[in-house]
């Protein structure tokens, strides 16, 4: 640090940024972006999007919640008493207060389980470890609701559309048009549950909502720099994520250790946001620095997928980030964006152009695919093929639904893929449980004072909508670890609401 700031760099920046503090363009920009913030604030349409609905408000009072906490605590309660029962006994064996103490910080445990686990090449990874990894958190979990009256699984707060999503999705292995084929994916589904559910219930301050967001920061670090050497090394065109012909200029996808480049651009669109939050809300500046180094290499690593959607979505969750955290900031993004363009590799300018040329044939491929999802869904609309993109597939083959020249994989659109499983009525659900999760994470946010919580609960709502534009381009659920972050973001909103309006209490 002392070497930076002697450094003639260092004393540049300092100049320019004194230079700009000073300047009439720094209070004309401000000027605007406060008078934007302003008017976003009395937009009533804003008003309508986040106000909370009835069913949502309701929810906490409702027979349904009250049943399902009696269950999901019947297990905490019932160890609760056995350690009254036997408190001296516990007290005096130095593995059960070790056991207690692990269960009472399990949140830290989780950020070094995704630690763990989020960096496991595609080649060696196994989809049943996060169901173990996930179950072995909930055990853990209890054991710090043995000595803890306060520490219990956590139903009101996750809401009732994803409670409702989530047994539709239950419910549609056995109904599915080949359970055979379903009960697979329901052990996917269920780690997703799982992780859902400890999350939200093993969060209780900014501290572990900061160690969640360093487990994810240290997954985006291993991730990008080692698709950042892949981009050194040199990597192969593959033709089936690129059309040669519209893209002749642009290299190999990278795709880190994952299987897909689209892939690794969607887990990066899901954690860069609580790499960003990372770097703001840390209390040490060394925490500071490094935290805004990864994220920088991971905006390169996200460049270097060339994932368009990934881009779309990642530039979205950075946006609402700044629009709800730091609203003056607005123009100079904008003007910092527009200045960029010239400076963009010809390939990354190419890849874009490309969004809407349907000439593209990774674009124009997809079609056949929406047709044949379209089919299914009007000879099963109120239940679907069934859980899971097996039996979707076995489904449109049995039917003949799809005409096109690649094989049928998924419905390469996360919510046609979900409706196409679980029906109209699952789809719905899902819908609404994003909906209402981004309300009301974007609602906390913009009444809350300027605390980590509150970065963190907006990075994560930032993020989730960034992989929600993700999913109108592809199904991120293809991969089973994917999911699992996918709902590990959901959760982390909702985790930050409930610090957020604790810290308010």
């Amino acid at each position: 640090m002392t070497l930076w700031r002697e450094s003639l760099l260092c004393g540049l920046y300092m100049a320019v940024r004194e230079a700009y503090g000073r300047s009439t363009a720094r209070r004309l920009l401000y000027a605007f972006g406060n008078w934007c913030a302003r008017q976003a604030s009395g937009s009533r349409v804003l008003a309508v999007l986040s106000r909370e609905g009835r069913l949502s408000a309701e929810w906490e009072q409702s027979r349904v919640c009250r049943a399902l906490t009696t269950a999901a605590t019947f297990p905490g309660n019932l160890l609760h008493r056995w350690y009254l029962a036997w408190e001296a006994t516990f007290e005096d064996s130095v593995f059960a207060r070790l056991a207690f103490d692990l269960g009472d910080g399990t949140a830290i445990a989780e950020s070094w389980l995704i630690m763990l686990l989020w960096v496991i090449p595609f080649i060696y990874w196994d989809n049943a470890w996060s169901l173990l990894a996930f179950a072995f958190l909930l055990v853990l979990f209890h054991a710090g609701a043995m000595r803890r009256d306060a520490f219990r699984l956590d139903i009101p707060d996750i809401g009732v559309y994803p409670v409702a999503f989530f047994f539709l999705m239950v419910a549609a292995a056995p109904l599915s048009y080949r359970p055979d084929l379903s009960w697979r994916f329901l052990g996917y589904h269920l780690a997703a549950v799982v992780c859902l559910l400890v999350t939200v219930s093993a969060v209780r301050n900014a501290y572990d909502l900061k160690r969640l967001c360093a487990g994810g920061t240290f997954c985006v670090a291993v991730s990008s720099v080692y698709g950042v050497v892949q981009r050194i090394q040199g990597v192969e065109v593959n033709i089936a994520y690129v059309d040669a012909k519209l893209n002749p200029d642009m290299p190999g996808r990278v795709q880190s250790y994952f299987d897909n480049p689209n892939t690794f651009g969607e887990f990066l669109v899901m954690l860069l946001p609580l790499t960003l939050a990372l770097a703001v809300c840390a209390n040490r500046k060394r925490g500071k620095v490094a935290a805004a180094a990864i994220f920088v290499v991971g905006l390169a690593a996200l460049l270097m997928t060339y994932s368009r959607a990934g881009w779309v979505g990642f530039a979205l969750s950075v946006a609402l980030m700044v629009l709800y955290l730091r609203p003056a900031l607005i123009p100079p993004l904008i003007a910092l964006c527009i200045v960029a363009i010239p400076f963009l590799p010809s390939a990354v300018w190419t890849r874009i152009l490309t969004i809407t040329n349907f000439n593209d044939t990774t674009t124009s491929s997809r079609f056949p695919l929406y047709e044949a999802a379209l089919n299914l869904i009007q000879r099963a609309p109120l239940d679907g093929a069934g859980l899971g993109s097996d039996v979707v597939r076995q489904y449109i083959k049995d039917f003949r639904l799809y005409h096109g020249s690649a094989p049928f994989v998924h419905a390469h659109n996360l919510y046609l893929q979900v409706a196409i499983e679980t029906g109209l009525v699952g789809a719905a659900a899902f819908l609404a449980s994003i909906f209402a999760t981004v309300k009301r994470g974007f609602r906390t946010v913009r009444g809350a004072p300027d605390t980590p919580a509150k970065v963190v609960t907006c990075a994560a709502a930032s993020g989730l909508c960034g992989i929600t534009l993700c999913g109108m381009a592809d199904y991120p659920w293809h991969y089973p670890r994917i999911q699992v972050v996918y709902w590990f973001l959901f959760a982390m909103v909702l985790a930050g609401v409930k610090v957020c309006r604790a810290e308010a209490s």
